[in-house]
């Protein structure tokens, strides 16, 4: 019997210890994060500016400024200005908030976005005028159900359109393996 309840209290004391590491780990994780506050300059749909710092809204890619894309009829629309309208609305007037730590490969300080309670990036998303990107992924589904945006006809993907006109964004495996040590390590 006492043998039964030195594993139960020793599992338990482990237990707590390990919820005390993630609370920590959480906290410092939070903690870590540069916040940037407007004014907001909207470059694109997923792109803004804020005194000499560019931000990149992560999770979600936007078309590009003149990328076009087609209605349910077939007919041409500027879903790239689109996008710049819906994200110049979102930052208008209220407070919103950026938090980030990550930059990427133009140096631009990776973002989530928020007007209070509400997310910037997801709502981009749930609009249908961005694709989720690693997050976002509901608020993709529910657009596209609805058929908001660009999921409303034919379009070709921020990141084909880029490619197919030579803009490509993608690293080499050696630039996101020491990219991704440069995270892991803080090694700058």
């Amino acid at each position: 019997m006492a043998r039964t309840f030195r594993v139960f209290r020793d599992g338990a004391v482990l237990a707590a210890f390990f919820i005390l590491l993630v609370l920590i780990a959480a906290k410092l994780d939070k903690a870590a994060d540069s916040t940037v506050r407007g004014p907001f300059h909207v470059i694109d749909g997923d792109t803004l500016a804020a005194g000499g710092e560019r931000l990149r809204l992560q999770g979600m890619d936007a078309p590009e400024l003149d990328q076009t894309c087609e209605d349910d009829r077939g007919r041409p629309w500027a879903c790239g200005v689109e996008a710049r309208r819906l994200l110049i609305r979102l930052v208008a007037g209220g407070e919103v908030e950026c938090l980030g730590r990550e930059r990427d490969k133009y140096h631009r300080l990776l973002v989530r976005c928020h007007s209070g309670a509400t997310s910037i990036n997801g709502t981009l998303v749930r609009q249908g005028l961005a694709i989720a990107s690693g997050r976002y992924t509901q608020e993709q589904v529910a657009a596209r159900r609805e058929r908001l945006g660009l999921w409303a006809g034919q379009f070709e993907s921020p990141h084909d359109w880029r490619a197919s006109r030579g803009m490509m964004d993608d690293m080499s495996f050696v630039q996101a393996f020491m990219d991704w040590v440069k995270r892991m390590t803080g090694w700058q």
